[in-house]
């Protein structure tokens, strides 16, 4: 009963508590504005997308700062060597302090960051012994090879120069739990460089390798250049988990091995990065020029309980992934240590988050047939079973300059109740422009085959534009539903793209109630009139219809009549259109499509700013 006074005190004093930290001038907080990424790309300018907005979106209001420059740590300097008492040095560390792990060195345990009075002149440093030099710089992602790892099976090569362990090794060892990373409640202003954050293979389920203890929170944390990781067989939920926390940094790193597996298993969903529950406050984060391995989502937000939602979420430059070698039947196969295969889910998933920039990112590998179908993005606002989050939303959503490759189904945007019936409050306010998805293959990854999946049963969706998109969805182009006694998806654009129609072109999610039962018959026109109020579907290349779409687009026979330089069959190809003879061969005609958008543009992403965008990412 205590502990529940104390829960219930705590949700009524802290956001009252946080508002008066925030007032407090002394304690800056974060960048107002975007700034130089840590891989050296710079995003776009806010103000050429009307301010603080792209399209119905608002973008993140502040972004976190994680440049070394602005984390000082002006105190003493403390060597810790191999059998040395971490958690004490730790404990009696001073803020200003920096912890130098001895290079090659192994820690096992479970380390807690204890609660300091720290500020943003005075971080605490935890990191390896080793030179500056010998790690990458600033700005540079971090791969195995500083850890004496050349190359992980199935993974992209890492590009070694000179394979040796300078990273020092935190290593949880005990039979379940979390760890070896926890933040005690109160832990703020720490930064973790040059680090190998793992378990051992005990062959226990191991959740977060790092986050904070339960219902803790905690601020001004920040991950660089550090590999987490689990092990190639065991159970490893997650990497870091961000529930509860603020001003939180992971820049330059790499995430592997999180998995859980199927039937025999001791868990579901497994993650890289997770975040999103709880009832305190969260964000702003800052995601940037990571690798992102995970089988269930490589990063997810909500899913769980939560009256909390986090807000000003900036993920750029990072590389999600799912190594083939997990899906059965591929070469190398492998899955738990019983031979199950891993439980395998979506690349990137928001259940509950507000203010997100998702830029210049590479997704790559997604597929079914365990857990279920394999989708790229999901954009769902989910007020979990039973009914523990009524309050969660997704709003205000920007993906942009993306590419997605090798997954059953492309995106899907689904406002849905719960198992019970519960809604969450808002699924609306998305700018989803400049993607392309290629390699959109039902058959081989075993899904729909299709574009885009859209539904709209409560909480109604509304405000979601979608301009210059290029995509080859093989079967379907949208999968469209919602129940006939809710109201329709409200003030959706489609625009200024370039879609094939695929075989069946638009169909139902199922259901007689469904606004779009009976599409073979309605055809496009009558299941997009139907499921959508103040729709604007114009100024669009669909490639090979036989059935009458809205007028306003054009409707080229095949990929081939659109003019690409290479279009390879929606395989890594070169979508640029056609510019005439100028352009290097297969180029012999101008594109029809050239300025042709709404916006004088040309139809389809723009394809040299996806790639200025994701340049290095993977």
């Amino acid at each position: 009963m205590k502990s529940a006074v104390r829960r219930a005190l705590v949700r009524i004093l802290f956001p009252a508590l946080f508002l008066v930290w925030l007032a407090d001038s002394s304690l800056p907080l974060a960048t107002a504005s975007p700034q130089s990424s840590s891989a050296g790309q710079t995003i776009h300018d806010n103000a050429a997308s009307g301010g603080n907005f792209d399209g119905p979106a608002e973008l993140p209001r502040v972004y976190v700062s994680s440049a070394i420059s602005e984390t000082p740590a002006p105190g003493q300097v403390r060597f810790i060597h191999t059998g040395d008492d971490l958690q004490e040095v730790l404990n009696n560390a001073s803020c200003g302090d920096t912890i130098k792990l001895q290079e090659g060195a192994s820690f096992p345990g479970r380390f807690h960051l204890p609660a300091k009075r720290c500020d943003d002149s005075h971080w605490i440093v935890i990191r390896t012994s080793a030179s500056d030099d010998s790690l990458p710089p600033e700005g540079t992602r971090i791969t195995p090879c500083y850890a004496g790892v050349a190359s992980l099976p199935g993974r992209p090569d890492f590009h070694c120069s000179l394979v040796k362990n300078v990273m020092a090794r935190i290593t949880f060892a005990t039979k379940g739990g979390y760890g070896p990373i926890i933040f005690a409640s109160g832990a703020n202003h720490y930064r973790l460089v040059g680090l190998e954050i793992t378990r051992d293979s005990s062959g226990a389920t191991i959740s977060n390798l790092a986050g904070p203890e339960v219902d803790g929170v905690s601020d001004h944390i920040i991950f660089d250049r550090v590999w987490v990781h689990g092990t190639a067989q065991d159970e490893t939920t997650r990497g870091v988990f961000l529930t509860g926390t603020r001003f939180m940094a992971i820049v330059d790193s790499y995430f592997s091995d999180f998995h859980c597996v199927s039937v025999s298993g001791s868990c579901t969903d497994a993650q890289a990065i997770a975040g999103g529950a709880g009832d305190h406050p969260m964000g702003p984060f800052k995601i940037v020029n990571n690798f992102l391995e995970a089988a269930g989502e490589n990063i997810i937000f909500g899913g769980a309980a939560a009256t909390a939602t986090p807000a000003d979420i900036e993920i750029r430059h990072n590389h999600f992934f799912k190594p083939m070698i997990w899906m059965p039947g591929q070469p190398g196969f492998i899955g738990g240590a019983s031979g199950r295969p891993f439980v395998v889910k979506n690349l990137f998933e928001i259940k509950n988050a507000q203010r997100v920039l998702f830029e210049g990112n590479i997704l790559e590998n997604s597929w079914g047939g365990v857990g279920q179908n394999g989708f790229g993005i999901v954009l769902t606002p989910k007020n979990q079973m039973p009914n523990v989050c009524p309050l969660c939303r997704v709003t205000d959503i920007t993906l942009r300059y993306t590419a997605i490759r090798h997954v059953a189904t492309g995106i899907v945007i689904s406002n849905t109740p719960s198992g019970s019936g519960g809604t969450a409050t808002a699924g609306e306010r998305y700018s989803l422009h400049d993607l392309v998805f290629e390699d959109i293959d039902g058959e081989r990854y075993k899904g729909f085959g299709s574009f885009a999946m859209v539904v709209s049963n409560g909480p109604p969706l509304r405000d979601v534009k979608i301009d210059h998109v290029t995509a080859f969805p093989p079967r379907v182009s949208f999968n469209v539903g919602s129940d006939r006694d809710t109201p329709p998806a409200g003030n959706f654009t489609f625009i200024n793209s370039i879609l094939s129609a695929g075989k069946l072109e638009v169909t139902s999610t199922g259901g007689q109630q469904n606004c779009a039962y009976g599409a073979g018959q309605l055809g496009p026109v009558g299941v997009l009139k139907n499921c959508f109020s103040s729709l604007a579907f114009t100024h669009n290349a669909i490639i090979g219809p036989t059935r009458p779409w809205p007028t306003g687009n054009f409707f080229p026979k095949n990929e081939d009549a659109i003019g690409f330089v290479n279009y390879n069959h929606g395989k890594d190809g070169d979508y640029h259109l056609c510019r005439g003879k100028n352009q290097p061969s297969p180029c012999k005609d101008v594109s029809p499509y050239l300025h042709a958008g709404t916006d004088g543009k040309d139809l389809g992403a723009d394809i040299d700013a996806v790639a200025a965008a994701t340049s290095g990412a993977n």
